[in-house]
């Protein structure tokens, strides 16, 4: 295949090649566009140069912007940030004034808008779902409060999201033709993935287990091997470059952000995993006002997420993760579904099991939270032929949406309500 077929065939995956989706597309960029423009431009929390971090949901915007996050954490992330922060400083003169948030509000609009639109790329060229059920199910996933915040959020997040949910796009088109994954694009996935947030660099590697008759042949198995070993050398080569190779410092730094991140025992911990991970990245809950300095004598407002306090959310969360569970059931034996629910879990034993900030894992959305509406997706697949349970599955989505809509709504007011406070 020519570079120029190549080529072709990268943007293909990546922008809307048909009406629908296109449709989609725009929709959305518009829609979280009104919003960032309007955040940007009248309030300055999105960066402001005083504040360090957290001003809203432990978002750490101003340290993301301006390095990239720790190095720990976020290998490559510094490389990236550098020139998302150079065209945002040329697009507003080197200033950090409201050209250069609203710059920075559209590079995740962007990011976002793609990502909702791999994901209905997904659900209509891979699940091959009516578009009337696939616009239900996109819609219903527009709304998750990970994607309205991160919509307008320059974070690690934000991009890695993007990055995921094309990935698995890419993955499943190449798994269901049979192919293999070539060894350029996994090893791109791999420094671009893992680079932004270290731990999904496994996440990477988990389709390769599921190509086509993998453990019946050694050529095929040692081949799969080459490919993984030789995206794991250019990953950790890039990475000890980017810390001078003072491989020491990364041991100490992971062993004090595990300390710092995962012993907070103020909140149940079933708590935290229903209403932080499993829940806060789609649902949002009640508020809390928090007040903090940036140790320089500046002291200011942050918005954090509390536990839910109605059992009504607490049903919604329960009746998502039972579709979830029933579509993942239903399709056992499908390799595409295993390979996001085996994603899935890695976040899972990271944040519910490990603890790994957990007590904030309502931010981590981006790295899961496109399993949800794919699963939903598989399980109106695998009742295509019984018109009753796909009535049934829709009503039942139909209601969820409402009430998410309804929730997020409100929520999404009583934020605006906390920037005209105090971020004028």
């Amino acid at each position: 295949m020519s570079f120029k077929s190549k080529l072709y065939n990268f943007f293909k995956l990546i922008i809307p090649s048909s009406y629908p989706e296109l449709a989609v597309f725009v929709f959305f960029l518009i829609t979280y566009g009104i919003l960032g423009w309007y955040i940007a431009l009248d309030y300055r929390i999105i960066f402001d140069d005083r504040i360090p971090w957290d001003a809203y949901f432990s978002f750490d915007n101003k340290a993301i912007v301006m390095t990239g996050g720790s190095f720990e954490r976020h290998p490559l992330s510094y490389y990236f940030f550098n020139w998302i922060r150079e065209i945002a400083l040329f697009i507003s003169d080197g200033k950090t004034n409201a050209v250069f948030r609203l710059t920075l509000a559209w590079f995740s609009n962007l990011a976002i808008s793609l990502s909702i639109l791999q994901v209905f790329k997904y659900l209509k060229n891979i699940i091959r779902l009516p578009n009337s059920i696939s616009l239900l199910i996109i819609l219903f996933f527009g709304i998750f409060s990970t994607n309205i915040l991160l919509s307008f959020t320059p974070e690690n997040f934000t991009y890695t999201f993007f990055l995921l949910t094309m990935y698995n796009y890419y993955v499943a088109i190449k798994i269901k033709k049979n192919k293999i994954i070539p060894a350029i694009p996994l090893a791109l996935a791999g420094i671009t993935i893992g680079g932004l947030t270290i731990t999904n660099i496994l996440k990477v590697f988990i389709p390769v287990f599921f190509e086509k008759d993998l453990f019946k042949s050694w050529k095929r198995f040692g081949n799969a091997v080459l490919r993984v070993s030789f995206t794991c050398l250019c990953f950790i080569l890039l990475y000890l470059n980017r810390i001078d190779f003072k491989y020491k410092t990364i041991f100490s730094k992971t062993s004090e952000q595990y300390e710092k991140f995962s012993n907070v025992k103020t909140t149940p911990t079933w708590d935290m995993i229903l209403s932080y991970f499993f829940g806060g990245n789609v649902l949002f809950s009640d508020f809390i006002i928090r007040n903090k300095h940036n140790m320089k004598g500046f002291y200011f407002k942050a918005l954090l997420m509390d536990v839910y306090s109605s059992w009504i959310p607490y049903i919604f969360i329960a009746v998502l993760l039972i579709l979830i569970c029933w579509s993942y059931l239903r399709n056992f034996k499908n390799k595409l579904v295993q390979i996001l629910m085996i994603s899935f879990v890695v976040d899972i034993i990271v944040h519910c099991i490990l603890k790994f900030g957990l007590h904030t894992s309502f931010i981590y959305g981006g790295h899961f939270v496109f399993v949800y509406p794919l699963s939903i997706g598989w399980l109106f697949y695998s009742y295509k032929s019984s018109p009753k349970i796909l009535s049934f599955l829709t009503v039942v989505t139909g209601i969820l949406f409402v009430y998410l809509v309804l929730n997020n709504y409100l929520r999404i007011t009583e934020f605006f309500w906390f920037l005209h406070q105090y971020y004028q």
